[in-house]
């Protein structure tokens, strides 16, 4: 094919091409026209079916809220109506009110008046008292004149006298009275207390353990002496030095005294010299070693016989240092009775006499503990000035025991003010087991001052003629002058020796005071 001719079919096939373009562009604009006129048709019947819907829905709300109002409007109405009706039941009661007001108004005024009128009246009744009044205290005043001109006494006079008769008579009544009451107080204490010490004593069984302040120590035969004498004596002196007890080796066949007022030091001279026996080495090195070695073994013997002590009463928890003292009351005495029996009784009897009170069980341990423990100072470690009972608070106090129990401890003897209830006990039951028959040994001289301090205070009495203490210093029996000593001032003189006895004295048990007044008329016939 030429050139020419293909040019043409290119040029033909173009415009073919081009040709089929345009037409597919009308048709697609016709198309596009097409569906915007259906779009804009939609959208207008979209816009009308809306306004419709908008005009319904508007009509609806306004039909609503003009309800809304008319609710509103109603409720409104009503609150305002009762809120009327409220003020005008308000205003009547307030005119009432106002009304009683103005009524009790002119009834006060009435009385007012009434009570003027009245006062106006008494003004007068008083004026005509007061005369009146005037009148008989000058009658009155005269009335005394011609009674003081009569018995020549003025009247301050008499009336003194008659309060100084009156004053006597209800002194000698109520002195006889207080006796009375006295008696009937001190019949129905005492019945009670012995009802309780008798009970709580035959409870208890005590032991009767005497101290002395020598030891013998029994010998196998009198050739020991002298080995215990040693070479010019220096065994002897050796073993006095290390146990600070004197050795009395005398003419007493197969024994040797031994002296000294600590029974502890004089039971450890004792073991001392028993190993030294036994073992037959004596010499002063060796009292020395065996010395030491004893105070060691005594010192633990103090302490299991202070636990074994403590478990056997039911005593528990007290400090270690505590126990040890208890132990060492077993080598210490009181007036011949053995310390540590003393306290083990004083305990027995606290709890029983607390037990008979009907106080509680802690109470009762804690007056069984404070009886065990009311002497610890007795037994110190140290000296000190104080006495054993405020040494034996101050000890317990420092161990951490209960305030009761040191309280009790440091009372015992009045030392200290009593503040709890087993401080009285604890006292009552150390004066029953120190006081009771073979529990101590008296001193002779004290007995005879005290019972020439008991004859001596009934003497300073003015009308006491003589005073005699009889029955062991239990009765004193004062004589009285029958000139200046009346029969009432005979009951009043016995209560009063009795009083100051029981308040400035110490005494065991109680005493019992008997006036005697006398009158002997003596006439003689020849």
């Amino acid at each position: 094919m030429e050139p020419t001719m293909i040019i043409i079919v290119a040029v033909v096939a173009v415009a073919a091409i081009l040709i089929g373009i345009f037409l597919g562009k009308i048709v697609f604009a016709k198309n596009t026209q097409k569906q915007i006129d259906d779009a804009e048709q939609q959208a207008t019947k979209i816009i009308d079916d809306a306004k419709v819907h908008v005009e319904t829905l508007k009509d609806k709300k306004l039909l609503e809220a003009k309800e809304y109002f008319l609710q509103l409007k109603s409720e409104h109405e009503k609150d305002v109506n009762l809120r009327n009706q409220k003020l005008v039941e308000a205003e009547s009661r307030l005119k009432q009110q106002n009304q009683s007001v103005n009524d009790k108004n002119a009834n006060l005024q009435k009385q007012i008046n009434e009570n003027e009128s009245l006062r106006l009246n008494l003004d007068k009744q008083l004026e005509a008292v007061a005369f009146k009044r005037n009148e008989l205290e000058k009658h009155q005043e005269e009335h005394i004149k011609r009674l003081e001109k009569v018995a020549n006494l003025t009247a301050e006079q008499a009336k003194a006298e008659l309060v100084e008769v009156v004053k006597e008579e209800a002194k000698t009544k109520a002195m006889a009275h207080v006796k009375e009451i006295m008696e009937e107080a001190k019949l129905s204490a005492n019945k009670e207390a012995k009802k309780i010490i008798i009970q709580t004593i035959q409870r208890t069984a005590a032991e009767q353990t005497i101290e002395n302040v020598v030891t013998v120590f029994n010998l196998e035969s009198d050739e020991l002496k002298g080995q215990i004498i040693g070479r010019e004596g220096r065994n002897i002196r050796a073993l006095e030095a290390a146990t600070g007890v004197d050795l009395i080796i005398d003419d007493t066949p197969e024994a040797i005294i031994l002296s000294c007022f600590d029974p502890l030091r004089r039971e450890l001279a004792r073991l001392s010299l028993q190993r030294l026996v036994q073992d037959g080495r004596i010499h002063p090195a060796r009292i020395e070693e065996i010395v030491e070695k004893t105070r060691k073994q005594l010192e633990e013997q103090v302490m299991e016989i202070g636990e074994r002590t403590i478990i056997e009463l039911g005593v528990h928890g007290l400090h270690k240092d505590l126990v040890r003292m208890i132990g060492k009351m077993r080598f210490r005495s009181s007036y011949g009775q053995n310390l540590l029996m003393h306290s083990k009784e004083t305990a027995n009897l606290c709890a029983i006499m607390a037990s008979e009170l009907g106080l509680g069980q802690k109470v009762v341990k804690l007056a069984k503990r404070a009886g065990l423990l009311h002497d610890i100072g007795k037994v110190p470690d140290e000296e000190s000035e104080l006495s054993h009972a405020l040494l034996g608070a101050k000890i317990a106090e420092k161990s951490g025991e209960h305030a009761a129990v040191v309280n009790a401890i440091g009372a015992h003897h009045d030392e200290m003010e009593m503040a709890y209830i087993i401080s009285p006990i604890v006292q009552a039951c150390d004066a029953i087991s120190g006081a009771r028959p073979g529990a101590r040994r008296e001193m002779m001289q004290s007995y005879l001052q005290r019972i020439k301090d008991l004859e001596g205070l009934a003497m300073t009495y003015p009308g006491v003629e003589k005073a005699y203490a009889i029955q062991a210093g239990r009765e004193l029996r004062v004589i009285v002058e029958a000139e200046k000593v009346s029969d009432a001032d005979s009951d009043r003189l016995s209560f009063e020796i009795a009083d100051k006895i029981q308040k400035e004295m110490q005494y065991p048990g109680q005493i019992k005071v008997t006036v005697i007044r006398e009158l002997r008329a003596v006439n003689i016939a020849r």
